[in-house]
């Protein structure tokens, strides 16, 4: 193929996102960049829809709504169909069912690209770029002969230890042991040892580890990975997935970040005034993702540290799902006196706002905002490096503790309020639920608010995320590289 001809082609991508908020966001962000650095790539994104009992779906359309009304060139959007029946929800199997809900759309990915490659005029297809939990699809780009990449929304070091478990299970036949809560093991990506009570608990099953084995093997048969991450921030893990030949190449992308805010309401005029007249650094942001709430016992100690803490603060409450929507995501409360000790909304009318839903990229942008009590969500922990804003970990569910352990332990980028704490309910119903005190919030709150050397170490982060992705910097070149291998693929 000649320059002329390479000049007029255009390679088409097609991105199939995980039905998560936080996983389209991400995914789009990369798409943008795509399309952004090379005007030969056009993207159709395959949107799956979320079980109708999941309670998420709203907040996806919602979202991809707004996108689709923005017009973003060369990115086109197709929600593909459900089935009328879908697999039966089994509460003792959430990954099967997971799994079968995402296999059940690939009819409709093979119908989507048979199309797409049968309209006249139409580019090459270069490549499948699929979430890191819809990995069954790398079967379908097989049938059309159309190389994988998966994009891994989370980090470098949680993608080693997921292949190295899955090294240990299937190559060494080790039982590998994830749930004795004392252990550590030795992990390459990792450069200290990994406490088994971090592992998510969705391994610490065996339907669940089962199926993370299953992600891994498929992982392998990737032509490549995408990571949401930076050289700078993963020096060690980059490197050691870089020199392991048994893994597909891994491109480092990131940090993508939506900084023009995702879905949900801007932020109150009056919380906005409120921040703007309190000093720099001196608010405490309190906020757990969009899947993130306590029940009124653990809202009442949070209360109690905040106002005992005496450190001005911005709280994101949310009402927890209702028994008649378990599987439903957090909602805003017409009046959160419901749930806060008698009196605090008026002990700390001049201290602290308590919202709802809050706008996290507006308030970690914010000159007020000096701490971020995070759950620990690797998009969020991305934004607050982004932002020069140091965290206090408080993990929820998913991978976010070992986020937490690679932030606190690992990095030093972060102080530690429970980093084991773990809301899974759904992979271990039988499991206590652990209310974190309020002397153990208020202790991380003090921490977080007076250690000047993370402090320190998060600003200079902060400069090293944003070298990254700037021409010339490590993420902008692998990028660059990637892009030329989907070029290639169509040459």
């Amino acid at each position: 193929m000649n320059q002329k001809e390479m000049a007029n082609t255009v390679a088409e991508l097609v991105f199939i996102p995980a039905p998560g908020v936080g996983h389209i966001m991400s995914t789009i962000e990369i798409a943008k960049l795509l399309v952004n650095r090379d005007q030969q790539l056009s993207i159709t994104v395959l949107v799956i829809k979320p079980p109708p009992s999941s309670g998420s779906g709203s907040a996806i359309t919602t979202y991809i709504d707004s996108l689709a009304n923005k017009s973003i060139d060369r990115i086109c959007f197709i929600e593909l169909p459900q089935d009328e029946n879908l697999p039966i929800r089994d509460p003792k199997a959430p990954t099967t069912f997971f799994n079968e809900f995402i296999n059940s759309h690939c009819k409709y990915v093979r119908n989507v690209v048979t199309d797409m490659m049968s309209q006249p005029g139409s580019g090459r297809v270069a490549g499948f770029v699929i979430d890191m939990f819809c990995t069954a699809m790398i079967d379908v780009a097989n049938e059309f002969n159309i190389p994988t990449y998966v994009f891994f929304t989370s980090n470098a070091a949680f993608l080693g230890f997921k292949l190295y478990i899955q090294t240990l299970c299937d190559d060494q036949n080790k039982d590998v042991e994830l749930s004795n809560s004392d252990a550590t093991i030795p992990v390459p990506s990792f450069v200290k040892p990994v406490p088994t009570k971090v592992i998510p608990s969705i391994m610490q099953a065996r339907e669940g580890l089962d199926f993370a084995l299953w992600v891994a093997r498929k992982l392998r048969k990737a032509k490549a990975i995408m990571v949401n991450t930076f050289l700078e921030l993963e020096t060690h893990a980059v490197e050691s997935l870089s020199s392991d030949s048994s893994i597909p190449p891994v491109y480092m992308v990131g940090p993508l970040l939506n900084l023009e805010g995702g879905a949900g309401k801007p932020l109150d005029d009056d919380v906005l005034q409120w921040l703007d007249s309190q000093p720099p650094s001196s608010v405490v942001f309190l906020c757990f993702g969009s899947m993130g709430s306590f029940e009124k016992v653990q809202v009442s100690e949070i209360a109690h540290a905040l106002e005992r803490s005496g450190h001005r603060f911005v709280w994101s409450l949310r009402r927890p799902p209702t028994k008649e929507t378990p599987t439903g995501n957090p909602s805003d409360y017409e009046d959160p006196r419901v749930v806060l000790p008698e009196g605090f909304l008026e002990r700390t009318a001049g201290i602290g706002k308590v919202i709802g839903w809050a706008p996290q990229v507006t308030l970690l942008a914010h000159h007020a905002i000096g701490g971020f009590v995070s759950h620990c969500g690797w998009n969020s922990m991305l934004e607050s490096l982004w932002f020069g804003v140091p965290s206090a970990t408080w993990p929820i569910y998913a991978e976010q503790q070992m986020n937490a352990f690679e932030m606190v332990v690992e990095l030093g980028l972060a102080v530690d309020i429970k980093m084991d704490y773990k809301k899974d309910m759904a992979f271990n119903p039988k499991a206590e639920i652990v209310i974190v005190t309020a002397d153990e919030i208020e202790d991380g709150i003090q921490r977080l608010m007076a250690d000047d050397t993370i402090r320190t170490k998060v600003k200079e982060m902060s400069e090293k995320s944003r070298a990254a992705v700037m021409e010339g910097g490590s993420s902008y070149a692998s990028v660059g590289r990637l892009i030329q291998d989907f070029i290639r693929n169509i040459s």
